[in-house]
């Protein structure tokens, strides 16, 4: 988020600096290598070199900023809220620096997804240092994985809440001439805007698993339900994709802090309970499927293609592959996996048990099971024929209905999706 921002900024033609804690990191960016893959970020970063400086120094952002954009991560505490100790840490020490520097109003901007009344402890915390007036601006992003440099510069919309109507309309001129309705709010209700629109569309991911799995009791197809559905304009297509549920950075920390954070303000949003539990239950529900056609899993070769939390992303936060492989295990399951971006990334989660193998193919050999758990393109166009062949028993689980069921049938496959 922070960098993608960061490089949209020098490209809408302002004085960019991007800090981070993290010296490695730092140096990379400096010698012009991108430490995360995000399609065109490197291309937009490299453009607008005369506009972009790093640095680690807090005290150098603040010197030549005025206005702050707050981009830490806010992963989910052991009690499913935001831990806000990185949005804490940051309000702590530009106020330090503020007030060393004797900065004259300065803006800051959260863009971090943090619970409703996060401006208002960001100032407490600012203030706990600087005296003078600061001013707080909430500007949630909607950035989806993969695609983030586009939805950065074609946003859907931009959402900016102050209860400074002047700092508001600062912000607001950072995006001139950005083709993309402005919704201009308070503070709380632009803090409350981020969480609401992810716990809704998770709902609807939930929402349409439920349905596959009436449709796997009736013999009725999700795909064609989604598509008989989605063309209707007050539901629309998007999101409704049923599989193994969501995950990634946003969703599963959204949704589980926005129902934590309403039950600590009395409210019961059963909704979200509900969402959580399907979202939980559609991974385990692909494990049942394995145990079904193997019977006993301990001692079995099961090869997981796919181990990002999507595809065209190396993320594996909250991946769904990952926790399923954690489940197989749990049953004595040998377990191999590949993926075409997140091997590295998913070695830093996964045990030394898990063989990582260099294509898929290389992994079908003896295996008694494939699990789709991410939905690669590429995974479409595997030589299925050949992959039959040096399995040891020919079942194909697609936790993500990639795969075209009768043709793998036809194969000589068994073949289990979700839904159809």
């Amino acid at each position: 988020m922070g960098l993608v921002s960061g490089a949209a900024f020098a490209e809408f033609g302002h004085e960019v600096i991007i800090m981070d804690i993290d010296r490695e990191k730092i140096e990379k960016l400096e010698r012009g290598i991108v430490p995360i893959h995000e399609p065109g970020l490197e291309r937009l970063l490299n453009k607008n070199t005369d506009r972009i400086s790093y640095t680690t120094n807090m005290e150098e952002a603040v010197r030549e900023a005025w206005v702050h954009f707050i981009c830490v991560w806010t992963p989910p505490d052991l009690d499913g809220s935001a831990d806000l100790s990185a949005v804490r840490a940051v309000a702590r020490e530009l106020g330090k620096q503020f007030a060393k520097l004797k900065v004259k109003t300065p803006i800051v901007v959260t863009k971090s997804t943090v619970p409703v009344g996060t401006g208002k402890m960001i100032q407490r915390m600012v203030r706990q240092s600087f005296k003078d007036e600061c001013k707080i601006v909430s500007n949630p992003e909607f950035l989806r994985e993969s695609q983030a440099v586009a939805d950065m510069m074609r946003p859907d919309r931009i959402v900016i809440g102050s209860n400074d109507e002047e700092a508001a309309q600062t912000v607001a001129d950072i995006y001139q001439g950005v083709k993309a309705p402005v919704v201009m709010t308070d503070l709380a209700t632009a803090e409350m805007i981020k969480y609401a629109a992810n716990a809704f569309l998770a709902t609807k991911i939930s929402f349409i698993n439920e349905v596959a799995n009436i449709c796997e009791l009736t013999g009725a197809d999700v795909d064609k339900v989604a598509e008989g559905i989605g063309t209707d304009p007050r539901i629309g297509k998007a999101f409704l994709k049923a599989g193994m549920g969501y995950g990634g950075s946003c969703f599963p920390k959204d949704v589980r802090a926005l129902h934590q954070f309403s039950n600590a303000e009395g409210y019961a949003f059963k909704l979200l309970k509900s969402v959580i539990e399907v979202n939980e239950q559609q991974r385990q529900m692909i494990v049942d499927k394995v145990n079904k056609h193997l019977k006993i899993l301990n001692g079995k070769n099961i090869l997981v293609l796919g181990l990002a939390f999507k595809a065209h992303t190396d993320d594996v936060r909250e991946s769904g592959s990952i926790d399923i492989i954690g489940r197989l295990q749990s049953q004595g399951a040998n377990i191999s996996a590949y993926d075409p971006l997140a091997l590295l990334n998913a070695k830093k989660v996964l045990n030394d048990l898990v063989i990582m193998v260099r294509d898929a193919h290389e992994g079908a050999l003896g295996a008694d099971a494939i699990i789709i758990a991410t939905e690669w393109p590429e995974f479409k166009e595997l030589e299925w024929a050949k992959i039959k062949t040096i399995m040891r028993k020919p079942l194909i689980i697609d936790g993500r209905n990639l795969l075209d069921p009768v043709a793998m049938r036809e194969r000589g496959f068994v073949y289990e999706g979700v839904g159809r």
